[in-house]
């Protein structure tokens, strides 16, 4: 019982370091792009 706690324990530390190194060091910027749209008013008085 306590080796399949320590190596869910072990898989945990790593997964997270995985997260976090992959939050630091992976490409997240988001593409840009300029997006121009119309819009027609329908305004009657």
């Amino acid at each position: 019982m306590l080796r399949i706690l320590k190596v869910i324990f072990i898989l945990a530390v790593v997964g997270f370091a995985g997260i976090a190194g992959y939050a630091y060091l992976g490409d997240m910027t988001p593409e840009r792009s300029e997006v121009r749209t119309p819009v027609e008013l329908d305004v009657q008085r």
